[in-house]
């Protein structure tokens, strides 16, 4: 048994002493809701992304799941990518350290995989890897089983049969779910400079392109049986930050430095104006937790994007990571009853330490 299982073992027994103290509840700005979570909700979920980064964060892992499943609210939790930083090894041990620690989820897990843990390992820090060697090992760790979630079992359909099990979507109380694998590095159009190569691979386009439309293929799936059900909203979730702020601090973002999201956000942009409901994106990558419609009228993404009609009702929430993992964001669905505009609110919810 590896010492960070030990470790895992260890902080379990001592966050198990420890259940008695709630965890730190800071609310956060809302557009959809005051952040506070409802008495008479529907059901709550947890995100977290870009965690654990680091020694010391790896080293508290196992006390902040901990944390997460003392959270009965909880029905599921979504992890949405980069499971270590971006300067270090992508080995199988640590991949086989991290599901050991993903394991001990109560709740049920839904995992997409973030670019630190394949897209950019092939930087000589991170191991100089083949990344698409590294992709396979990630799906033969974390999704051995199509259509079922790590931690507690919860039912999701997968797109296993094109070769994407990490891709899955699922509904509950009339909210569809849709998780899909887009990844930061402009979704792995960047070369893999740690190899040698200045220009992205045949293979790399190969598997850009066969990725993206699958994201494309549930995306539209999502939305069409969300429709039919007459569901209130669709949550998407990914792991890259298609609207990430500091592209646009103090000038124009360059258009082909995201052009690996353009099909993905022109999908969801139609798909959200084509929605009676209310659409979310919920993702990570940038770090610092934000809500916005970055599709709104007058939003300079529209530019970037080469979007020709504003996309106002999708909302978007990035999660906190690396330095700023220092909570999850709980994210509540207010109940089918509920006659407030918004059909979720969401809280920061501090770790004990």
């Amino acid at each position: 048994m590896s010492l960070r299982i030990l470790a895992a073992a260890a902080a379990a027994v001592l966050a198990a002493g420890l259940a008695a103290a709630p965890a730190t509840a800071v609310p956060a700005a809302d557009a959809a809701g005051p952040g506070t979570q409802a008495k008479d909700s529907a059901f709550s979920f947890g995100v977290i992304g870009d965690i654990p980064y680091g020694e010391a964060e790896i080293a508290k892992f196992p006390s902040r799941i901990q944390d997460i499943n003392a959270d009965a609210d909880l029905k599921f939790v979504v992890h949405v990518g980069d499971i270590k930083n971006g300067s270090s090894r992508c080995t199988d041990e640590y991949f086989a350290d991290i599901r050991a620690d993903f394991d001990t989820f109560e709740h049920p897990l839904v995992y997409t995989p973030g670019d630190n843990e394949w897209v950019d390992c092939h930087r000589a820090n991170n191991g100089a890897y083949n990344p698409l060697e590294r992709l396979d090992t990630l799906r033969e760790v974390f999704f051995p089983v199509a259509g079922k979630t790590l931690g507690g079992t919860m039912p999701v359909k997968s797109q296993a049969a094109d070769g994407l099990p990490e891709n899955v979507r699922f509904a509950k109380d009339r909210v569809a779910f849709s998780v899909v694998n887009v990844q930061g590095s402009n979704n792995s159009l960047q070369p893999w400079s740690g190899l040698g190569l200045s220009e992205a691979t045949a293979e790399q386009l190969a598997e850009v392109e066969h990725r993206t439309e699958a994201a494309l293929q549930q995306l539209r799936e999502t939305f069409r049986d969300a429709s039919r059900r007459n569901d209130r909203a669709v949550v998407v979730m990914t792991q890259a930050d298609m609207f990430d702020p500091a592209l646009l601090a103090g000038a124009t973002a360059d258009p082909e430095s995201v052009s690996g999201f353009r099909a993905i956000v022109h999908v969801l942009a139609e798909e959200a104006n084509r929605f009676d409901g209310a659409v979310y994106l919920v993702n990570g990558d940038s770090h610092v937790f934000d809500a916005d419609r970055p599709l709104a009228a007058g939003s300079a993404w529209l530019g970037v994007y080469g979007q020709d009609a504003a996309a106002g009702k999708l909302q978007r929430i990035t999660v906190d990571g690396s330095a700023n993992a220092t909570n999850y964001v709980r994210f509540t669905v207010a109940p089918n009853s509920s006659q407030d505009s918004g059909v979720l609110s969401w809280e920061k919810v501090g770790y004990r330490q």
